[in-house]
């Protein structure tokens, strides 16, 4: 009675282990690729643009709507390839301002070999409009 139960078994686990060896195999799920960058490099990967869309979060303190449309089919969700809002473009000119200014005076390094540049936060300090201080 006991071999019969393990003859039993073995045959259904042959069978299943056979059966899935016939089964349609599933695509890796491929990263949604970025549309309509401009300034960012086109083949940032989804990680890489999360950090740097979570960094101007941080440095101007707000909040994804604050550049990026809602989508005509579902304004509850962003439409992130969208150039309807125009906050949209001057973040592209601050990454463009930004990127011209560290080429051309922040290429060196300090003591302890890090890059030295300017970024959002420097002037915007965690607020929508930098701040300017008058003396």
């Amino acid at each position: 009675m006991r071999y019969k139960k393990t003859i039993t078994f073995s045959l259904i686990l042959g069978t299943v282990v056979m059966l899935s060896a016939f089964m349609p195999q599933q695509e890796p799920k491929q990263e949604p690729k970025a549309t309509n960058l401009k300034v960012l490099p086109k083949n940032i990967s989804h990680d890489d643009l999360d950090k740097v869309m979570d960094g101007f979060k941080l440095a101007l303190g707000v909040k994804c709507n604050y550049c990026h449309s809602p989508r005509k089919d579902n304004p509850k969700k962003l439409d992130f390839a969208s150039d309807e809002n125009p906050k949209k473009e001057i973040a592209r000119d601050m990454m463009r301002m930004t990127n011209k200014i560290n080429k051309k005076y922040f290429h060196e390094k300090d003591k302890e070999g890090k890059l030295m540049n300017i970024s959002c936060v420097t002037c915007h300090n965690g607020k929508d409009e930098p701040v300017t201080i008058k003396i």
